[in-house]
């Protein structure tokens, strides 16, 4: 195949915002090096939770399943109605031991809520968590981007940052749950064809900012040769089977293409300086969002294991078993340590961060 620069270029940038299903065969195993962060700067950061895994179900009947594991002797239980409750408030739902499960029935708490539940410990710090999911019906993967432990003990905050698919088709109803949630900013990551064609409907008031991950604005730019990487893409496409090639191809350009450097720097920055919480997203939640979310946590010290299953979950969420392939994501991070060498030298080199904007989010993020 003899591809001119200027039709490598429409076709990676174009790739991006289609969204098509593209098997594509696990690549090396650099790629599991290249999804580690710098190590996390304790002196930013408050004490480590006890907790090892926690984790709320809101169960179709209304019911809540609540489990943990730590090494306490045993665990109260509180149900809250804000991530950030005062430690005073809230319902005392139960107790267990150390390591245990708790199913608060339905018709115990009050409905329309979304709940958090405070796990207290007999010792050490206390740790809030919540069903991930908001379960609004016009926007299916939209999911809270927190509760994930990090390799060193540390927990993502929940109700501080979510992540989604198009917000076109939110209800009122559906908005109000947004403020409900505390969500004063949203970051669109759409192209202007799909801004233009169903424009995110958001509660008057909330900050609306666009992240576009395949601008042209700025230029065309791109860290390696386009053309290289274009070929390199659908070479490894084709070998391994895939059947649509898009996604092939588009995961390594997230990380390639100079305009989405811009469009995820300026998702973290603004979740950096967002006093609220912020909600990002594209058009099905799964593919430009997957990869922001990747990165943050990625950034934020959670293992790659854990990131990798949080970038699945879309199959579940979007009740489409085939909606993402872990093999996408490996692409974009072999991508990375082909292009960087390291996690870190992409943020810093790639995505433009300080260590400032670094140490900020993971202040404002872990606990």
């Amino acid at each position: 195949m003899n591809l001119s620069r200027s039709t490598a270029v429409r076709l990676a940038v174009a790739v991006l915002a289609v969204g098509a299903t593209v098997p594509l065969a696990a690549l090396p195993a650099q790629a599991a090096s290249a999804g580690q962060a710098a190590p996390v700067t304790a002196a930013v950061l408050p004490a480590a939770v006890p907790f090892t895994a926690a984790a709320v179900t809101l169960n179709a009947d209304g019911s809540h399943t609540v489990a943990w594991a730590s090494p306490a002797t045993a665990v109260t239980v509180t149900a809250v109605a804000s991530a950030d409750a005062d430690a005073a408030t809230g319902t005392v739902v139960g107790q267990g031991a150390g390591t245990g499960t708790l199913t608060v029935p339905a018709g115990a708490l009050a409905a329309g809520t979304r709940w958090f539940f405070r796990l207290t410990p007999d010792s050490g710090a206390a740790l809030t968590v919540a069903d991930r999911s908001l379960h609004l019906a016009d926007a299916t993967n939209f999911r809270d981007a927190g509760g994930y432990r990090t390799t060193d003990g540390h927990w993502v905050r929940m109700g501080r940052v979510y992540r989604s698919g198009k917000l076109s088709g939110l209800t009122p109803a559906e908005q109000q749950q947004l403020t409900a949630a505390g969500i004063t900013r949203d970051v669109d990551l759409r192209n202007a064809s799909e801004r233009g064609s169903a424009p995110d409907a958001i509660p008057a008031g909330l900050a609306y900012q666009v992240a576009d991950v395949t601008s042209l604005a700025h230029g065309i730019g791109f860290h390696g040769n386009a053309v290289t990487t274009l070929l390199g893409a659908l070479a490894a496409g084709l070998f391994n089977g895939s059947s649509d090639l898009g996604q092939s191809i588009g995961y390594p350009f997230m990380v390639d293409f100079t305009g989405s450097d811009r469009a995820f720097h300026d998702t973290l920055t603004a979740i950096e300086a967002e006093q609220g919480a912020l909600v990002y997203h594209c058009t099905a939640g799964k593919d430009r969002t997957g990869w922001a979310t990747a990165v943050l946590l990625t950034l934020l010290g959670v293992d790659r294991a854990t990131v990798n299953a949080d970038f699945l979950a879309s199959n579940t969420y979007t009740g489409r078993p085939d909606a993402v392939e872990l093999s996408w994501l490996d692409a974009a991070f072999a991508e990375v340590n082909h292009v960087y060498g390291s996690f870190d030298a992409y943020l810093h080199q790639g995505l433009n961060l300080t260590d400032a904007d670094i140490a900020a989010l993971r202040a404002r993020l872990l606990v």
